[in-house]
Formats: structure tokens, sequence, C-alpha cells
């Protein structure tokens, strides 16, 4: 939804705060700031919820906090409702707004009812202090950086690197304080590693494949509470076909967009899905040797990443979303995560069950820093908010429940997934093994 940038502490500098928000000036439509002398307060804002009204930085009734806000929450309605019975006087229909009068209301303990993909900032004016926090699995990203008594903040790296100083990322699921002169202390409000540790197991195959259904169904379900287009990242496979087929359920005003080489799987099973389904369909051809250094220092830079892997998934996914961006979709929904959470990986299938799980703890840990880092920044970076509706807190805390066998089962990875949308799924996409995204 946006790109923020704070600098707080007497002295603050306008013109490293304005190098900050020009490094991410393509994650929003708009550039809105809130500025004096100890503090400089600024958003490129992707407008999507109360385009008109949900100005940042959104400041409190009586201008005592401040609020830089990245992402969605996606209960906002129910929140809002809740908050005004509670009397709170709201302005706007945005989720900014409930945010801000949730924190206000519920303190730190409002993190715990939101359900979304966020990072955000919470300044209180009169002292510079502020608090931080980062969505449970670190869709959304956030960091910060010291100098000369000034705590510096941004949702890149790219934009603290001005600062000259180490950068430092709020890891996924914290919150906490901080302020000029004082680091954040940070902590812990979800434990991702011990989700579901507190319910029993599941063990029953049939209870499993409801439960993942119902699951994903409400996950995309208020992915697609919105007003404009939605998009959908479509690979032929059978994690974003499930969300195409679901999107065109619950929002018709969809479109799909494929990213391959002429003569890939992807294009051809997207393509006859597409098809079938009556969906339009944006294919984004490729041809290798036409790829350039530049291209390749261009998807690091955006990226921010150096893996060989996640280098080659920022290339192809920068011409996607560069595409998105010209066709004028601003939301889009992705099949990322699934892969994580079931078992998607060929490393699965070839160790016990033991080191399977200690493979899935794994890849849960550093999504942030690999998959979700190239999905935000190659579509924030043109203007496009990428939602992942199989990394909903409620579905990771089922797939920490699920044993390993029924995600990999017979040497069919994502066995509980095929099996729960078996009526679903055309058998020609059930059936398809998993490819990575660079084999289109």
């Amino acid at each position: 939804m946006c790109g923020i940038a704070l600098i707080l502490g007497d002295g603050a500098e306008r013109v490293l705060f304005d190098r900050m928000l020009a490094a991410i000036a393509p994650r929003g439509d708009v550039e809105e700031t809130l500025c004096d002398e100890a503090m400089l307060l600024g958003t490129q804002r992707l407008q999507i919820v109360d385009r008109e009204r949900a100005v940042q930085p959104w400041t409190s009734a009586d201008g005592a906090w401040a609020l830089c806000y990245n992402g969605e929450v996606f209960n906002y309605r129910e929140l809002r409702t809740e908050l005004l019975g509670l009397g709170h006087q709201l302005r706007s229909s945005s989720d900014t707004e409930v945010v801000l009068e949730a924190f206000l209301e519920w303190g730190e303990d409002a993190v715990h009812h939101f359900r979304g993909e966020f990072a955000f900032a919470v300044v209180e004016r009169s002292t510079g202090r502020v608090y931080l926090a980062r969505d449970p699995v670190g869709v959304k990203p956030l960091y910060w950086s010291e100098r000369g008594g000034r705590l510096h903040i941004a949702s890149e790296v790219k934009s603290l690197v001005p600062v000259g100083t180490a950068v430092t990322e709020v890891p996924p699921g914290h919150h906490g304080w901080g302020g000029p002169g004082s680091a954040p202390q940070l902590a812990p409000y979800v434990d991702l590693m011990r989700l579901g540790e507190d319910e029993d197991p599941i063990e029953d195959p049939d209870e499993a494949m409801k439960l993942v259904r119902s699951a994903l169904e409400d996950s995309i379900r208020v992915r697609v509470d919105t007003d404009l287009t939605v998009g959908v990242i479509l690979s032929g496979g059978v994690d974003s076909a499930l969300t195409l087929l679901h999107v065109q359920a619950m929002h018709p005003d969809c479109v799909a967009f494929t990213v391959g080489t002429s003569d890939s799987d992807d294009l051809r099973y997207a393509r006859r899905l597409t098809s079938e389904l009556g969906v339009p369909h944006e294919v984004i051809e490729l041809r290798p040797n036409a790829l350039r250094f530049d291209d390749v220092r261009t998807a690091i830079g955006m990226s921010e990443l150096t893996e060989y892997g996640d280098i080659i998934n920022a290339l192809v996914s920068k011409p996607l979303f560069e595409r998105v961006h010209r066709c004028g979709v601003k939301v889009v929904l992705s099949g990322d995560g699934s892969d994580e959470l079931f078992g998607g990986y060929d490393m699965y299938r070839d160790v016990g069950d033991d080191l399977r799980q200690r493979l899935f703890q794994h890849k849960i840990r550093n999504l942030s820093r690999t998959e979700l880092q190239r999905v935000d920044r190659t579509s924030m970076g043109n203007g496009v908010e990428t939602r992942v509706p199989f990394l909903d807190l409620a579905l990771v805390r089922l797939a920490m429940r699920l044993p390993i066998g029924l995600k990999v089962r017979d040497g069919v990875e994502k066995w509980v997934i095929r099996q729960a949308f078996a009526d679903l799924l055309p058998d020609y996409i059930r059936r398809r093994p998993k490819n990575p995204m660079s084999h289109s």
C-alpha cells in the first residue's frame, strides 16, 4: 500500500529525508509528509482504501499521535464497528485510521486484533517516541538505523543507505518502542515456530482437507474486498490456479498475468485455464537471450537480494509487475507461501520426517528475507500491492498442525491441497508437478 520514511530527533535533515523518500517513490501514487524541526514523517502512498481521505501521515483527532502505515488490515471493517461502539469518532472509512484508533484503544495489544499484511510506525509527537510493528510473517518490510542521536525508519534498505550507518530489520511478528537516541527495543508478539503448539495435531485427512479448504477460501475472500480490479499472478500451477478460481468466483472484475518464454509450460497451462474460465489474460513473453547485465543489476537493486535463485526470480518478476502497472492494476493476489507451508519443494521428498519438519520451519522462518522480499520489492517497485492468501496467519497456524505426511504423501507434494480442492481444480492442473518460477 505504501512506502514510509521517518527521521526522529533534533536536527533532522530535510535533504536526507528527501533522499529517503525519493528512494521509495515507486511504492506510491502520491508523496505526503508531516514535518517539524525534530520530526520528519513521510509516505509514498498507494491509494487503495478510501483513496481520497486516507491521507498520511494520519494524525489523531487531538494531534498528539501520527501514523505512517504500509499494508492492509483486512478485518478493518469489523474493527471499525467495534471502535465506534467503544465511543471512537472516526473521520474516514479507511483501514489507516482504524490502525491508529485501535492503537489508541488497545495500545501494544492492538496487533493481536489485526488480520493483515502490515508494517507501521506510530509517533508520539510531543516526545518523538515511536512504536513499530510488523505483520507476523513479514509480508511487509520495515527497517531502522541510527545516526547522531536520531532514529531513521523506512520500508526499504535503499532508503536508509544515505544515512551511512548499519541498517537493522524489524523482524516479522515483532513490535516495540524506540525514539531519538534510543534504539528500538523489539519483542515478538507472535512466534511462528510455536504456532499451533497448544492445539492437537490434525491427523485425519478428511478433517485436514475440510479445514484447509475453509481457511483458504476465507483468506482469499478478505483479500478481494476492494472496488478495484484484482489481478492474479498465474503460473498455471496448483496454488495460482486455486487463487484464480476463487478470485473469479468472489470478485469477477479480475485479470490474470503470466510470465514465461513462448514455449514454457507455465504459459501453456495458464492459457488453457484462463480460456476455459473466460478470464482476461495478460502474457509477458520473455526471451532469455535478450536479458542483459543491466537487467540483472536493476533486479538486484530493486529486490535488495543477492542470492542466485532470488535474483533469477526477481529478474523474471520485474517485467511481470511492469505489465501489471501498465494495465492499471494496483492489487494482485499470488500463490506465494504455499510451497513453504505444504511441502512443495523436491527437498521434502528425499529426507526423513524429522528433517522434513526442520526444513519446513526453516523455510517459513526465512520467507521474509527471500520470496516475500522479492515479491514486495518487485511489485511495490512498480506501484502494485501483492497480497498473499496462503500466508494468512490462520492458514499458517493450521499448516503447523498438519503432520508432514499429509503434505508429502506417496511422492506427491502439497498432497492435502490437491485433495482438498480435487473437485474444483481441473485434473490437468491438479496433477501438474511443482516447477520453480525461473523454470518458466
